[in-house]
């Protein structure tokens, strides 16, 4: 056997979703409200021209995936802004301090679609985005 395929084989899989495409109307009115009413960063802002740009925003002190902000550029992408899960919780944001996020948020204007719970795995309250994308807000229990 060659030694770049042993090398190959030898390597562990490492791999993660680096962003997700997230539909929105306007870049502005989407990096406003993402880094303003949750406080997000953002971490990219690229002029890719012909009205395109490269938006990229993480929660705070994240380590994991962005959203990558795409303004729709048809009707097919237009319809989907806001409902790109069919109605479904979305995106899942997972947060060390449920009651200082939930009070920050709603201070802020975020519209809750309901009252915090808890669940067995965590404490949990649905709330819209800008364009009426559900997300969870979410502290997981420890176990």
């Amino acid at each position: 056997m060659s030694e770049p395929l042993k090398q190959a084989e030898q390597k562990t899989v490492q791999q993660k979703i680096g962003n997700i495409a997230l539909l929105v109307s306007d870049y502005d009115d989407a990096i406003a409200f993402y880094t303003t009413k949750l406080q997000f960063s953002l971490v990219a802002d690229t002029d890719l021209g012909g009205g395109k740009r490269w938006v990229e925003i993480a929660p705070p002190n994240s380590n994991g995936s962005h959203l990558l902000l795409a303004k729709a550029s048809n009707a097919q992408q237009q319809a989907a802004v806001g409902n790109q899960s069919g109605g479904r919780v979305f995106l899942f944001l997972h947060t060390n301090d449920f009651w200082r996020d939930y009070n920050a948020m709603q201070a802020n204007g975020v519209k809750f679609n309901e009252k915090p719970r808890e669940e067995s795995y965590a404490t949990v309250a649905v709330f819209q985005d800008l364009y009426g994308n559900k997300w969870d807000l979410l502290q997981l229990h420890s176990h």
